[in-house]
């Protein structure tokens, strides 16, 4: 999608004005490995991507806000007044655009008058590549460019995520908004979710490459499920501060964590906090492993948390195993697994330039035959964060 594309819908849509329009994006993300750590105060791993959001905005002379999506046209414009940006179901997906207002509003900036945005995406919907902080963090970049604000950049990624915590209702963790707001080409991140101590790590595959596999399995009970997952580990951690002075499952080591784990007394929730435990591991020791360009031994701490995520914490599901087993079993791949919630959405894997479209080939025949439906692939480079895009771009 070019710049003149998006510039003549906008107008179809919203009409001329003589105020200008300016064009922004915020990146989706993958998370190379660190899954359903980063609620439980542990380390993330994941880089911004290619594919993302577009916006493209202007300022109108009233106080009204109307939003358009080219994904779901179906829905046509979604008009509001700032006077109230409620959490409104009839408003679908405009809701995450509408919940970075408020809070912007909510915290002392001033967005004077109402505007004309118009989102379209590359990600694919409910992919699981975070389509929706990526929508938040350009709703963000929007705003600041907009009414000429300064703001932190971490501040509006807490806002991102106040909007999935507290406006929209899923219990989501930092990791998506951060990585779409700091993302650097070429650069993964490796974050402390309990502090936001972070560093970047240059990712150099040598002649391997990310390729992003899509199960096309929707991800229905992403959010009820993830929801019911936090609450599980959070009742693991209760039992363990009966004798432990911690404040998250990301403080113990594996050793601290087999010592103590007699204290959970329910099975399922001990699993849980062994996956946390253990993946925060592997996360640490990943990013060890990448900057000594040991690439293989970072594959097989992919491919151990792929199991984990399967066997520990329950969420992969029969598409995303097929995919990783498959993949596993494929020559000159080091390394897959599931990225992201789960249940459905993406799995990544690390193939080597040779074999992708093998890999490929194989990996659609296998899938197709086992659910009627053939995977989609995508070749994704690691990019930057959230920003205004130039005129031409």
């Amino acid at each position: 999608m070019n710049q003149h594309d998006l510039s003549r819908t906008f107008h179809e849509i919203f009409g001329t004005a003589p105020t200008k329009t300016r064009f922004f994006f915020a990146p989706g993300r993958i998370n190379l490995i660190g899954e359903h750590t980063d609620y439980n105060g542990g380390h993330v791993f994941p880089a911004a991507i290619s594919f993302g959001t577009y916006a493209v905005a202007r300022q109108r002379t009233d106080q009204k806000l109307q939003f358009y999506s080219m994904n779901f046209p179906e829905r046509g414009k979604i008009e509001c007044d700032l006077a109230d940006l409620s959490y409104n179901p009839d408003h679908d997906w405009a809701n995450f655009p509408k919940g970075m207002i408020y809070y912007f509003i909510k915290n002392g900036y001033s967005i004077s008058h109402g505007m004309d945005i118009l989102f379209y995406g590359d990600i694919p919907n409910g992919a699981g590549l975070s389509s929706s902080a990526s929508i938040e963090m350009a709703t963000g970049v929007v705003l600041e460019g907009l009414f000429d604000l300064e703001i932190d950049r971490l501040h509006m990624i807490q806002m991102g995520q106040h909007v999935e915590n507290q406006y929209i209702g899923v219990n989501s963790g930092i990791m998506d908004q951060f990585a779409i707001g700091k993302g650097k080409k070429d650069f993964a991140i490796l974050l402390d979710c309990q502090t936001l101590e972070f560093n970047y790590a240059p990712v150099d595959l040598k002649e391997h490459e990310i390729v992003i596999i899509n199960s096309n399995k929707q991800r229905t009970l992403a959010a009820s499920k993830y929801n019911e997952r936090r609450a599980e580990c959070e009742e693991a951690l209760e039992d363990l501060r009966t004798e432990l002075p911690i404040s998250s499952l990301g403080e113990l080591t594996s050793e601290k964590f087999e010592q103590y784990k007699h204290l959970i007394t329910n099975d399922t929730n001990r699993k849980r906090a062994k996956h946390a435990v253990y993946e925060n591991e592997r996360t640490l020791l990943a990013l060890q492993q990448l900057e000594q360009g040991n690439i293989q031994a970072f594959g097989q701490l992919m491919n151990a948390s792929h199991v984990s995520l399967r066997d520990d914490y329950e969420v992969t599901g029969a598409e995303l195993d097929q995919i990783a087993e498959t993949a596993w079993n494929h020559p000159g791949v080091i390394g897959a697994r599931m990225t992201g919630a789960g249940f459905g959405g993406c799995a990544i894997a690390i193939v080597h330039q040779t074999q992708i479209e093998h890999f490929k080939e194989k990996l659609s025949e296998t899938y197709s035959e086992e659910f009627g439906y053939p995977p989609s692939f995508y070749k994704a480079k690691i990019s930057d964060g959230a920003k205004e895009l130039a005129e031409e771009f």
